[in-house]
């Protein structure tokens, strides 16, 4: 593989080396605990400083997909299953791990303005108009999860699209848009009369709120997505190790 960044993009050189770098561990010469180069030769052939080769590597060791070992070098880490939260998926990607079929009881598509809270995360002005998704989401039996989905301008969307598609998918296939990063905040609370109505459960009955937020590549905020679930449906596993 040829190693080379276009030192004349507007993209950050460390974006540049973490997307090479995201390549290179996928051939079958790097990968389950296999040794990639020195940095003084990576730095060397790509031409940057060992900084800039160092918080691209950083990245890649905090998302546990590269180990570094003092005089060992830095290793590909071994293939492995987590249900670790930072390994974060879709929707659909986590029913269709689990096995299963999903159904959409609703599905609402809307332009509005943002309020301060969401044109504060988006960096944008008040006035200006973002996609609004709404999907009442289930089993074959019953919903049981209510999402709402807010979206910055610059993702392309335009409210048109099948969204019975994985909606990570849509981004990424139709408009190059690879979404990164996810930050979570989740908390207990009673369900009001609307989204008790929506997940046909007694009102005041216990309910799981996530609010995630969602970044690219270059961590810039693409989505705003607000998750109400049945607490008696699903259960949210986080996996920490000292």
């Amino acid at each position: 593989m040829k190693l080379s960044i276009d030192h004349k993009s507007s993209v950050p050189l460390h974006l540049q080396v973490e997307a090479l770098l995201r390549e290179m561990i996928k051939l079958p010469e790097y990968q389950n605990g296999k040794t990639l180069p020195k940095e003084v030769e990576l730095a060397r052939e790509l031409d940057i400083s060992r900084s800039t080769l160092r918080q691209a590597i950083n990245k890649l060791v905090y998302e546990e997909l590269l180990v570094r070992k003092q005089k060992s070098g830095t290793k590909v880490a071994r293939t492995k299953v987590s249900s670790k939260s930072m390994n974060w998926l879709s929707f659909s990607q986590e029913m269709n791990a689990r096995g299963t079929v999903i159904k959409n009881y609703e599905l609402h598509v809307s332009w509005v303005f943002p309020d301060e809270q969401l044109a504060s995360f988006f960096e944008i002005g008040l006035d200006k108009k973002i996609l609004k998704l709404e999907r009442l989401r289930g089993d074959t039996d019953k919903p049981f999860v209510y999402f709402i989905s807010y979206f910055h301008p610059r993702t392309g969307l335009t409210g048109e699209e099948d969204f019975k598609r994985p909606l990570y998918d849509i981004l990424e296939r139709d408009y190059h848009v690879a979404v990164d990063l996810s930050r979570e905040e989740i908390k207990a609370k009673l369900a009001d009369k609307l989204i008790a109505g929506k997940l046909e459960i007694e009102l005041n009955s216990a309910i799981l709120v996530r609010k995630r937020f969602v970044f690219d590549q270059g961590e810039r905020p693409v989505e705003f997505n607000l998750g109400y679930y049945n607490a008696e449906c699903f259960t949210y596993t986080v996996e920490s190790r000292r």
